[in-house]
């Protein structure tokens, strides 16, 4: 069996591919990093050209390439973890099944579409970052925590402070212990409206301790 040119054509596509992305994920210190999406790209790649080759009259290169996707998704379900009540390791997996996506569409030949969609995803990778650092800074999640005696009116005082501060409430609660009431307040907002808030918590005489 002969060495096709254009076999070597995707392989090296789909190393240049895989090491594009690798490389981003690489220099951000992820758990999928350089060689990790490079293999993955290039393994994508040549089982998508062996399923072609091994479909052969049959046709059967849709059904051996589909197996990619299965065996992605076990690859991908390893680096999402679970740290109490936050997931970590999604965009990862994500980024796992794109960059066998982008082997498979080299494997079969789609080589500019396969270019273009690298450069899309290389385009989100640098700018999505900062758009969502932005989007966290205008919603800026805290509970707060306030200890005040108990004293008719005091509530529905301090939950008007909370209105007027420009934060969002999502929900708040209430109970009294010994002597106390001890008020949580659960909201969003902009890191300006918390810091409004602070200050008038800090300035209000009723207010014995808080925390956020």
């Amino acid at each position: 069996m002969s060495l096709e040119i254009a076999d070597v054509t995707k392989l090296l596509l789909s190393l240049l591919i895989g090491g594009l992305i690798g490389a981003e994920r690489e220099y951000n210190d992820k758990a999928a990093g350089f060689r990790t999406l490079t293999f993955i790209c290039a393994g994508a790649a040549m089982f998508t050209i062996f399923s072609v080759k091994l479909g052969g009259e049959d046709n059967n290169s849709a059904r051996i390439a589909a197996q990619i996707v299965s065996g992605i998704g076990f690859i991908g379900a390893g680096v999402i973890m679970r740290e109490g009540e936050r997931v970590t390791g999604i965009t990862t997996a994500a980024m796992i099944w794109l960059v066998a996506a982008l082997g498979m569409g080299v494997g079969s030949g789609s080589y500019l579409f396969s270019l273009f969609a690298t450069g899309i995803i290389l385009a989100v990778q640098i700018i999505f970052p900062s758009l969502e650092r932005w989007i966290d800074r205008q919603r800026d999640t805290r509970a707060y925590e306030l200890v005040c005696p108990l004293m008719p009116g005091l509530y529905q005082e301090l939950d008007t402070l909370f209105k007027d501060s420009g934060l969002h409430v999502r929900s708040r609660k209430r109970f009294k212990a010994d002597g106390n009431m001890i008020c949580t307040w659960y909201t969003h907002g902009s890191p300006k409206a918390h810091m409004h808030l602070v200050e008038k918590l800090f300035e209000h005489p009723q207010v014995t301790r808080f925390k956020t």
